[in-house]
């Protein structure tokens, strides 16, 4: 299709271009639009302020990144200035006499004053603001992930704020993008007084101030040392402890202490670090007995590149360490300083999910032993008790020990459910093609009730021969005739777009942000 050569034309005028911001603005607040919104919805946005305003419709992706500003606004001014990245484009400096060098982020300014590169970084430095003069979005989006920045004042063209529009908008990356006056690649201009609106514009808004997913990821992190999971769990001096504080320490993400951590910070009006500690480490607690459990029931030798506890010490021993982590969850959960209610919700909640994770894999379990390819609807269902009850288990504690809303809490729910099976089929997906001689077939459940379901000329012995032979050049080729991997990318994107769609409808906007970048990390 050819695109128009006027589709991204800025307007010459100021008087223009404030009328069209003005008009976004207003109709954001009127109608209390909060981000991420998508592409169309931003595009009819658009074609509402262009019609309101009689503006030329020449104007319509400009006026699109004007709405886009304005939906992300309050969260940008909410952003302390000094967790926040001002990104430059190197196309602003002057050509012929500018004295900068380049590394392998982007132009280090000489200070020459050949330029207005200088003035713009001297006014957002002075403010506290990072800087960064290089094209493209990628290394910004990578700042905000990594946690060094919170959001972005972004100068560009409109082509780049264009074609990195879907990227910034899955990662929800709080930005307000000032577009160059032109189209070129060198010598261009910016509005410098809408820039300088921009990057002053600050209120103090706890309610909007983004959480920081990766610094307390690292927060997180710093809960599991050994003194303070002895604190926390008993003395070193017993052996089964030793063991229990040993598989806490040892490898993993942690990302389901990180999802408490988030849904407490997310709903709290004030953190309270001894909470969101013991918080972290119940869920912990929770999870890592789930594990010794699971490599036992798995015959698994190695985890984190470590002998299993079971393997170094014998099946009983494992067992009893995995249960030890489970009382001490329970005794820690009910050390926590929450009223009857909250308590009492929070044990439910618990008891719960060991109920579902327990019920998957016993369905899971048998249908190995049997090498029995279960159907579609019954893998997803394994998926959803399994690692959805861990999920919801882990978001849940920490928003009911925050006072969250039951409607908060009900979306959760619903989301967790997606989030597991989301990630059970990635998992699949990455067991098979990352698999090598240590794969089994029955590695990727999810994929073999795909294939029966798409095969079910193999449903006789064929498909249960090969089940049971661990027969991988046999599974592949079917696998391919039938387009299976496709197929599973496919479901993957529907439950992950299942689990953004219920986010949506969350009324916190912390949580809804933080686990927009969580999601956007894992898929």
């Amino acid at each position: 299709m050819k695109v128009k050569e006027n589709i991204l034309v800025v307007p010459e005028k100021a008087l223009t271009r404030n009328r069209l911001r003005k008009a976004a603005r207003e109709l954001v607040a009127e109608r209390g639009i909060v981000p991420p919104a998508s592409f169309l919805f931003i595009q009819q946005m658009a074609d509402e302020i262009i019609a309101q305003t009689e503006t030329d419709n020449s104007f319509r992706e400009f006026a699109m990144v004007v709405c886009g500003n304005e939906i992300w606004r309050p969260v940008v001014a909410a952003t302390p200035y000094n967790r926040r990245l001002l990104l430059l484009p190197q196309c602003l400096k002057n050509n012929s006499s500018c004295h900068a060098e380049i590394d392998e982020l982007g132009l280090i300014c000489a200070g020459c004053q050949s330029c207005q590169i200088d003035s713009i970084l001297q006014k957002a430095e002075s403010l506290g603001y990072s800087t960064l003069v290089a094209e493209g979005t990628t290394v910004a989006i990578s700042l905000v992930q990594e946690g060094s920045v919170d959001a972005v004042v972004g100068v560009t063209c409109m082509s780049v704020l264009q074609k990195s529009f879907e990227t910034v908008s899955k990662a929800a990356v709080p930005v307000i993008g000032v577009p160059l006056l032109f189209e070129g690649c060198a010598e261009t201009d910016v509005d410098n007084r809408w820039l300088d609106d921009e990057l002053s514009n600050f209120k103090e808004n706890a309610e909007l101030k983004p959480v920081s997913v990766s610094a307390l990821k690292e927060q997180v992190n710093g809960f599991f040392t050994e003194d303070r999971l002895i604190s926390m769990i008993g003395s070193a001096n017993d052996r089964t402890t030793q063991l229990a504080i040993q598989s806490m320490l040892t490898g993993g993400q942690r990302i389901r202490p990180l999802l408490t951590a988030l849904a407490y910070s997310a709903y709290t009006s004030a953190v309270s670090e001894d909470l969101l500690t013991a918080l972290s480490v119940v869920v912990e607690c929770f999870h890592k007995a789930s594990l010794i459990h699971d490599d036992i029931e798995d015959n698994d030798d190695f985890r984190y590149n470590t002998e299993t506890i079971h393997k170094q010490n014998g099946i009983p021993v494992a067992i009893n360490t995995g249960d030890f982590l489970l009382g001490k969850g329970y005794e820690l959960l009910g050390k926590l300083p929450l009223d009857a209610s909250a308590m009492a919700a929070c044990y439910q909640l618990v008891a719960n999910g060991h109920v579902g994770l327990s019920l998957g894999q016993g369905a899971d379990l048998l249908a190995s032993k049997h090498h029995q390819i279960l159907s579609l609807e019954q893998q997803l269902e394994i998926f959803e008790r399994k690692t959805g009850s861990a999920i919801r288990v882990a978001l849940l504690l920490g928003a009911v020990a925050a006072a969250a809303s039951e409607a908060d809490l009900t979306i959760l729910k619903t989301f967790s459910g997606y989030f597991g099976m989301a990630y059970q089929i990635k998992d699949d997906l990455d067991e098979y093609r990352e698999s090598n001689e240590h794969t089994q077939v029955a590695d990727y459940p999810l994929m073999l009730s795909l294939l029966a379901e798409n095969a079910p000329e193999l449903m006789n012995e064929d498909l249960r021969i090969a089940y049971a032979e661990n027969d991988k050049i046999q599974v592949a080729e079917w696998f391919n005739s039938h387009f299976i991997v496709q197929k599973a990318d496919e479901l993957l994107q529907e439950y992950t777009s299942k689990a953004y769609n219920e986010l949506d409808q969350l009324g916190n906007l912390k949580m809804k942000l933080s686990l927009y970048t969580v999601l956007g990390k894992i898929f």
